[in-house]
């Protein structure tokens, strides 16, 4: 990613208009019982999925015009949202994701270049984050859930700018018990989650940089993956 100021959000933004096109064919495919199947996430249908993309849409659209002080009221109150949303008609989730990526494209493009700095509460008192952050965390929803539908779209159909990408992300935010590395065959930088000043060598996990990054997420590693230690580090869900 561009490391120059605002060259990591702009990059992260310019690909989410191509990955939110590519989620919106994937959704627009669905019919019938498409909806109700279940999704890659425990308990989730596809129709809870496409859910929660519309509300997390609304949501970041909601924070950057000021209309709400927080993103969500709360975590309880957007698992309420999320259910009663993936339990509407098909078509009033489909409008609702279309109208979500519309209003946060326009909502983006709307942000002064002086207001990127500003912080908000993901709940009342809960973590902050910065404006600048946005077009990052939505590319990472739209990209990870896209393949969480499991409606054709698979982590191998990431680019590698988004595994990388998904890799420095997840490097940001895991805080491991034990130390590790990362070494993909397909890219030629390494990524080291946990402390790096362990006196012994660390495990070493290889494999491509998008199964990887599936895996850093909390989701099933399968068989792609190896590790110099007797096991994969333990992950837990995001």
């Amino acid at each position: 990613m561009a490391d120059h100021p605002g060259g990591e959000r702009e990059q992260a933004a310019g690909h989410l208009a191509e990955a939110s096109a590519r989620l919106v064919r994937t959704v627009d495919r669905f019919h019938g019982d498409d909806w109700t199947a279940p999704s890659l996430l425990p308990q989730w249908t596809r129709a809870h999925v496409v859910a929660h993309l519309a509300l997390n849409a609304e949501g970041m659209t909601n924070l950057l015009r000021g209309l709400v002080p927080t993103m969500y009221a709360s975590d309880d109150q957007r698992a309420r949202d999320i259910a009663d949303l993936g339990s509407a008609e098909p078509d009033e989730i489909r409008d609702r994701l279309l109208a979500g990526v519309t209003r946060l494209q326009e909502s983006f493009d709307a942000v002064p270049d002086d207001a990127w700095e500003t912080r908000v509460e993901r709940t009342p008192g809960g973590r902050t984050m910065r404006f600048a952050s946005f077009p990052g965390m939505r590319w990472r929803e739209v990209e990870i859930h896209h393949a969480d539908l499991d409606a054709g779209y698979t982590r191998a159909d990431w680019t590698p700018d988004f595994a990388e990408h998904l890799l420095d992300a997840m490097a940001k935010r895991l805080r491991p018990r034990q130390a590790f590395e990362v070494r993909p065959h397909d890219s030629p930088r390494t990524w080291v989650f946990g402390s790096g000043e362990a006196e012994y060598p660390v495990p070493v996990v290889t494999g491509t940089a998008a199964d990887l990054a599936w895996w850093l997420t909390g989701r099933p590693a399968g068989d792609e993956l190896s590790s110099s230690g007797d096991e994969l580090p333990v992950i837990e869900g995001w």
